[in-house]
């Protein structure tokens, strides 16, 4: 039986509940009904690549977030992402929507969502297999600042395994001796993130690796090796900053954050990255049809697009 009362009592509840949360906005200096979404990258989006956002955009995109919603979807881990943006946890407080590690690691509204674990997508042997198969192929590969210059001594290069994965370093060898300096292989819960000159080196060893990377195909050259190697498997290997790429199952890429988005009601998804040609991190999410998506080729002129789409009257730019 139909019962009026339940059903216009309910019908009050949820329009008292959209008028608080209206007058929250209000209070809080937002539009209310923000039913479009920014979704920026990082690295090249945001800010330089693995340095921290400059302070006058930091200031600029939470302006833009009173107009619309922001989020941002990056390949790095949280504690990278949060460093760049903020103090502590200010990320996530600073932004609508967080996605780390290409959308396996998933905040709203500064609350944590769900984590994906790519040893439960792939399996522990073909995990072992792409591991020792990059050890090997790294420890022939030549730098110029691959060796210490302080030291004639080899150093010793490590995997890196977050806190909590759930993958035990007591099944493989995850040492080796590599004149090299940093992490090499970082194993993050989405993904594994590899680097041929080491996630610990300098910014002007970055720089200078990405400029031979230019010219000698470093990373290309690894990654053609391991789609032979590991053809048929499910995997996908894209390039993300200067000087790594990243290897995740299929259907992890950038769009896997799109499965949250489609039940938020948003209107329209705007997505700004730098990586968007074929073999890019952005590159899936840019052509999605469920986005509208801008290359960018730097934080300013991240800022300048959203100026021209947000505002009538653009202020100076930083």
């Amino acid at each position: 039986m139909f019962d009026s009362y339940m059903y216009f009592e309910s019908v009050n509840k949820e329009r008292d509940k959209k008028r608080r949360e209206d007058e929250m906005d209000r209070t809080n200096g937002f539009s209310s009904g923000r039913n479009i979404l920014c979704l920026f990258d990082v690295d090249g989006t945001l800010t330089p690549p693995r340095e921290k956002i400059d302070p006058q955009l930091d200031e600029f995109f939470q302006t833009l977030r009173r107009k619309v919603k922001i989020g941002i979807v990056g390949g790095s881990d949280y504690c990278k992402i949060a460093e760049q943006l903020g103090e502590g946890d200010d990320v996530i407080h600073k932004f609508d929507y967080v996605f780390a590690e290409n959308g396996t690691v998933q905040y709203k509204d500064g609350k944590l969502l769900s984590k994906h674990a790519i040893q439960n997508e792939i399996g522990e042997e073909l995990l072992q297999d792409l591991i020792n198969f990059c050890l090997s192929y790294m420890g022939l590969i030549k730098l110029p600042k691959k060796r210490n210059a302080a030291s004639p001594l080899h150093m010793w290069g490590k995997i890196n395994v977050k806190p909590n994965s759930g993958f035990s370093t007591g099944n493989m060898s995850f040492w080796f001796l590599l004149a090299c300096r940093g992490t090499f292989i970082e194993f993050r819960n989405g993904m594994l993130n590899i680097s041929p000159i080491g996630r610990s080196c300098t910014l002007e060893e970055r720089i200078e690796f990405s400029e031979i990377d230019k010219r000698e195909k470093i990373r290309e050259k690894f990654v053609a090796a391991l789609k032979e190697e590991f053809a048929g498997k499910g995997l996908r290997f894209t390039r993300g900053g200067l000087i790594s790429f990243d290897i995740f199952p299929e259907g992890w890429d950038k769009r896997l954050c799109l499965e949250l988005l489609e039940s938020e009601g948003l209107d329209t998804i705007y997505f700004f990255g730098n990586e968007t040609s074929d073999g890019g991190n952005d590159y899936e999410i840019f052509n999605d049809p469920r986005t509208v998506g801008f290359t960018v080729y730097s934080p300013e002129d991240t800022a300048r697009l959203c100026r021209k789409l947000f505002f009538d009257a653009p202020p100076h730019e930083p």
